[in-house]
């Protein structure tokens, strides 16, 4: 790490993700050289997810002075992750799909909140598509009609989840529920500190729901386009987004609560839907 970063998390390995997060099961099935690949590359984005939520001190500076390391990979200098430059150059990744997933995080020292839709889907194209991008390239499957399917489901995906983090992301100081969307409501910032969810808001997050299931109907045509293990892992993506579009309709969107979670079996539902 170069010096003047401060880190306060561990590293973060797939297994990790997988016990935490809306990881598909179908990733636990991949070979080895795939499954060290995704460690790799998910260990990363944690890092950076946790340096621009957690670290200690300048923010900001932390994620510049982690840049400038990351930087090294493509320079043929010594980077801090090891794991990363292997699969890095191994894979021939590109590094504009990392340095935007700095720049997202970079953007969340100073957006606490989006005006539109528009806005927020502009966030996740630096949030959320570049990892499904670098995903396409694991598999070596890429192409312009794929990157494009593979956008909407993870912009999809990015959605569902601040969705289910509205009360965690409030207490964070931030909004990821449009403004303009909150007002045609008639939600103030004020609703989302409660702790169950006015139907004011419900209907609202009802709606945003929808927008992020629509997504991944979009976004669906990628999953029959693969074929192997991509297809397998890539449809285990969607199925997750899926199972947590049934557990945000299931919970009747009550979000300030608890958080609403998918259950393991309708991962494998929808899974086997898409991907048999």
């Amino acid at each position: 790490m170069a010096k003047g970063t401060v880190v306060t998390v561990q590293p973060v390995t797939l297994e990790d993700k997988l016990r935490t997060e809306n990881f598909p099961v179908a990733l636990r099935i991949l070979p080895r050289r795939f499954r060290d690949h995704l460690t790799a590359v998910y260990g990363f984005a944690r890092t950076v997810d946790d340096l621009g939520d957690e670290s200690t001190g300048d923010r900001l500076a932390n994620l510049d002075a982690f840049e400038k390391d990351l930087d090294l990979i493509w320079s043929g200098g010594d980077p801090s992750d090891s794991r990363l430059a292997a699969t890095v150059h191994a894979l021939n990744l590109p590094a504009e799909p990392f340095h935007d997933l700095i720049e997202a995080n970079r953007q969340d020292q100073r957006v606490t909140a989006y005006q539109s839709f528009d806005d927020l889907r502009a966030y996740c194209r630096l949030s959320a598509d570049p990892v499904g991008r670098i995903v396409l390239r694991v598999f070596d499957v890429s192409s312009d009609a794929r990157i494009a399917w593979s956008d909407a489901i993870c912009t999809g995906l990015q959605l569902v989840e601040h969705w289910q983090d509205v009360a965690e992301d409030r207490r964070a100081g931030r909004i990821y529920l449009p403004a303009d969307d909150m007002a045609r409501f008639g939600v103030t910032p004020e609703d989302l500190d409660g702790t169950t969810t006015p139907v004011a808001l419900r209907r609202l997050l009802a709606e945003m729901t929808d927008r992020a299931a629509e997504l991944f109907r979009q976004g669906t045509p990628l999953v029959r386009d693969l074929s192997g293990w991509a297809r397998l892992a890539v449809g285990g993506f969607l199925a997750g987004g899926l199972a947590t579009v049934d557990a945000l309709r299931r919970a009747d969107y009550d979000v300030l609560a608890r958080t609403p979670r998918p259950r393991k079996t309708g991962v494998l539902r929808h899974l086997i839907v898409k991907v048999a």
